[in-house]
């Protein structure tokens, strides 16, 4: 019991980012390629990579954490769907585009941890 305490008090004090940055720079192409297709294909002009721990069902699941043996997998999505699902509220649909990043150089990654979600923008390695 007093190790489950301890281990809950860790959690608390770590970000998760701690333990997604090296699964993003792990995966880093495989997001950039997914990324140019959902462009190309004219799907989107907005990816959105899904990081999550748990189960999840949005977007599509493009790199399961428990087949490559990592701490997160990563669900490819869009910020249409975002809208569709309600993520993305119709009143800040405006104020999302205008904050999006280059999606040539950063990936948009929306973070699902038990305490919430949120977007971060993650630079792609350079080649």
């Amino acid at each position: 019991m007093l190790n489950d305490e301890k281990s809950s008090e860790n959690n608390k004090k770590e970000s998760p980012l701690v333990s997604l940055e090296p699964d993003l720079k792990l995966f880093n192409e495989s997001i950039r390629e997914v990324a140019v297709e959902i462009m190309l294909e004219g799907l989107s002009s907005y990816p959105i990579f899904i990081a999550h721990q748990h189960e999840l069902k949005l977007g599509e699941l493009i790199l399961d954490r428990h087949d490559l043996h990592t701490e997160w997998s990563i669900h490819a999505s869009t910020f249409e769907e975002f809208v569709e699902r309600g993520i993305i509220k119709q009143e800040l649909k405006e104020r999302f585009i205008k904050a999006y990043k280059n999606p040539h150089d950063f990936m948009c990654v929306f973070v699902v941890v038990p305490e919430g979600a949120n977007f971060i923008y993650y630079p792609y390695l350079k080649d």
